[in-house]
């Protein structure tokens, strides 16, 4: 007991860096409103390969939004315990669609070009169905991403089922995610069962998004 001590104070004390960053950051400012049961606010942006992605262009299927950020220990934490990767693969082989998106400003955190992009997945084994770059901030601004892993749901009727924290460990220790609550697991499992997301909204922890200032 006396050894987890030390390990204990600093998962507190990550906690309390990590909300209170989120707690700073401005208000969204996109004009769709982010509702949950509410159809979520639509998007075009580019991905890695230059293709122009629509939210519509995945009518009728469940979504998940993945906010991401190469730099930062929240995100690797999940990464490198193969916990992202393992809950994409699930998702997609289901036939539901992960958009993993990238929203920091050029000279930021986060900011990834499509090589090096490519390079994370590659890195990574990430198996999202795309990787789309929101430089100017315009798709994180519409849904309030403030933290990095910042994780949306979206069902198949085309309603916002689930927002917030990928679980409810916010620490850096890949060994946490063995005893984590996952949050976007349990509701891609109720949304599959046909039953209502029992937590739907919850507040993401991690590094905040290094937004486009001006």
């Amino acid at each position: 007991m006396a050894n987890l001590a030390p390990r204990i104070l600093n998962i507190v004390a990550i906690a309390g860096i990590a909300l209170a960053a989120a707690a700073a950051l401005p208000q969204a400012r996109g004009d769709a409103p982010v509702r949950l049961g509410a159809p979520p606010p639509a998007f075009v942006a580019r991905d890695i390969a230059g293709k122009t992605v629509r939210l519509g262009d995945f009518a009728g299927k469940t979504i998940v939004l993945e906010w991401t950020n190469d730099g930062c220990p929240f995100v690797g934490k999940h990464y490198n315990s193969g916990n992202m990767q393992a809950l994409q693969r699930r998702h997609t082989e289901a036939g539901g669609v992960w958009l993993t998106i990238a929203s920091s400003a050029p000279g930021e955190e986060g900011y990834v070009t499509p090589d090096q992009a490519r390079a994370d997945l590659a890195r990574w084994g990430a198996a999202p169905s795309d990787f789309l770059l929101d430089p100017d901030g315009v798709v994180g601004h519409l849904y309030d991403a403030r933290a990095t892993p910042h994780m949306v749901v979206i069902d198949r009727a085309g309603r916002l089922a689930y927002i917030g924290a990928i679980d409810d460990t916010p620490s850096t220790d890949p060994r946490d995610v063995k005893t984590a609550k996952n949050y976007v697991a349990a509701a891609l499992d109720e949304l599959a069962a046909g039953k209502p997301v029992t937590i739907a909204a919850t507040r993401a922890y991690g590094c905040s998004v290094k937004y486009k200032t001006s």
